[in-house]
């Protein structure tokens, strides 16, 4: 006996939405409504807080109710990672402004996307189940690296290394933003009660690299250190592109960046 694609039930309502009633009372909600209300429940509580119950609740139907929609936990979240997964305008203006500004714009408004939906980051989302939104993000960032002396799988690479460095600094984020609650101390008093102890240590010489570092060395925000680490990475991928296009002169950076970018790099993206 062949068994059904354990992804079936995820990828129809992902591509085909809620099945028309054969008969009786049109359904009393949408596929959207129902997702909406899941990721505005998932925002406030994380996915722990969460259920089908508590959704069921919120929507004004009972569970058994709601099950008839969606299946289970395992097809509402992958309806919720493909409805925020959505390309942003944003994303779709800069690619016609060329491949830096398409890789800048995405990597800001994946940000973006995790720090508005923190829950996304306790998803596993190593094997998603592709919809629409997510296909069509997937599609449009390719489009900016369009024309890039890159074969499609080093495409694919940078991609994936762009994603990686946003979700790595954001998961810092969203930790940070949540510790002064879980341990009941602000960020300043945190510090302040090691300072002591940071003190004695510099003090000793075993530490000679950190006693010389410049006084506003920790003063960066999240913002500051998210756009030069992601310049940095930018600055790799274009020597890459200049060095495989055979020289790095300016009027070959310049063909290289796009019509509307300026030559050369910004010091820091802003």
């Amino acid at each position: 006996m062949n068994e059904e694609n354990p992804l079936a039930p995820s990828l129809r309502l992902l591509w085909h939405g809620l099945p028309a009633p054969e008969k009786g009372p049109r359904p009393r909600l949408s596929l959207p409504q129902i997702v909406d209300a899941a990721v505005a429940l998932a925002d406030e509580g994380g996915l722990d807080g969460l259920s089908m119950r508590t959704l069921a609740r919120e929507l004004g139907v009972g569970t058994m109710s709601l099950y008839r929609y969606v299946p289970s936990k395992t097809e509402l979240l992958n309806l919720m990672l493909d409805s925020v997964s959505a390309p942003a305008a944003e994303d779709s203006e800069a690619v016609h402004r060329g491949w830096r500004s398409a890789l800048e714009a995405a990597a800001r408004s994946t940000r973006r996307m995790f720090l508005r939906h923190p829950w996304v980051l306790q998803a596993s989302w190593t094997r998603p189940v592709m919809g629409p939104n997510s296909m069509a993000a997937m599609d449009l960032r390719l489009s900016g690296l369009h024309g890039l002396p890159l074969s499609d799988r080093e495409k694919m690479g940078v991609l994936s290394a762009v994603d990686a460095y946003v979700m790595g600094l954001v998961r810092q984020e969203v930790l940070w933003q949540g510790a002064a609650e879980e341990s009941g101390m602000t960020d300043e008093e945190f510090w302040q009660h090691q300072v002591p102890f940071f003190t004695a240590a510099m003090a000793s010489g075993r530490f000679p690299a950190l006693t010389q570092l410049a006084d506003d060395t920790f003063d960066a925000g999240w913002e500051e250190d998210f756009a030069f680490g992601l310049t940095m990475f930018l600055d790799g991928v274009e020597q890459t592109i200049v060095r495989r296009r055979g020289g790095g002169d300016q009027e070959q950076r310049a063909c290289m960046s796009g019509p509307d970018e300026p030559m050369g790099r910004p010091g820091r993206i802003g």
